[in-house]
């Protein structure tokens, strides 16, 4: 995989760091980014030797949010021409967001805009404890749109309010309190290894049906629930990882996946 805005490393754990790569710009989206990371995110997606993503920033920021100079180049164009530049966003962050992997996030600066939709994205998050947050889009004259699904999902809709309504800056603290980080940490990166080895005791197979299944249950009602959940247990019964799973354990050994 080859870049021009991103950085992507795999280890020999099956752990990828999909590091945003334009220090200079404070990581900031614009066209070239966004392509970039959708891609990224299908092909980490995708890949059987990936467990794990870390989504992070190069230098001293997250992500500043949208790149001026992409806004700017969308100003004199079409209607339907800006409706496909602003859809770019959504879908990239459609596709972060259903990548069938865990996705850290690991937020080592400022995230402002969207990079706190960046964040929000992420099924677990560590912010460092110098780190700042802003929806700051209306004191631009803008609005937090195509991130408001993940954001408002991820901290209510009071705390939108809060934030999205004065743009106003806070910090690591509060964002923890509304739930926007999981965490923060004075050692960033040792906190982000223990929640990677937390998460390598689980099985591949199984953490990409569980988010489906999350993102199933929150948006369906309680009878169709029942039925998809009976469906979703009897299937994991029958797959090689469950089956696995069930022997290691009453043969108290460590399961294939588990590293040794």
């Amino acid at each position: 995989m080859s870049y021009e805005t991103l950085d992507v490393q795999i280890d020999a754990r099956g752990v990828a760091t999909l590091m945003m790569n334009r220090p200079d710009k404070h990581n900031a989206l614009d066209a070239a980014m966004i392509s970039e990371l959708e891609q990224a995110a299908g092909e980490l997606g995708n890949n059987d030797a990936v467990r794990i993503v870390v989504l992070t920033g190069a230098g001293k920021s997250f992500c500043a949010g949208g790149d001026f100079n992409w806004f700017a180049s969308n100003v004199d164009k079409t209607r339907e021409q800006r409706i496909a530049q602003s859809g770019t966003l959504a879908t990239m962050l459609k596709a972060l967001n259903e990548m069938p992997k865990p996705l850290i996030g690991r937020i080592n600066g400022p995230a402002y805009g969207g990079g706190v939709g960046m964040v929000a994205v992420c099924d677990y998050t560590i912010g460092a404890a110098h780190s700042k947050f802003g929806l700051t889009e209306v004191r631009l004259g803008l609005l937090p749109a195509n991130i408001s699904p993940y954001v408002v999902k991820r901290i209510g809709a009071a705390a939108s309010r809060e934030t999205m309504l004065s743009g106003a800056l806070f910090n690591a603290e509060r964002a923890e309190k509304i739930g926007l980080l999981t965490e923060v940490a004075d050692d960033l990166d040792a906190a982000v290894d223990a929640v990677i080895s937390a998460h390598l005791e689980a099985a591949p197979g199984a953490v990409a049906a569980t988010k489906q299944l999350i993102a199933y249950v929150d948006s369906h009602d309680l009878d169709d629930n029942m039925v998809y959940t009976a469906n979703s247990l009897a299937d994991a019964w029958e797959t090689d990882e469950g089956r696995e799973g069930i022997a290691s354990f009453l043969e108290k050994r460590k399961p294939s996946w588990r590293q040794k």
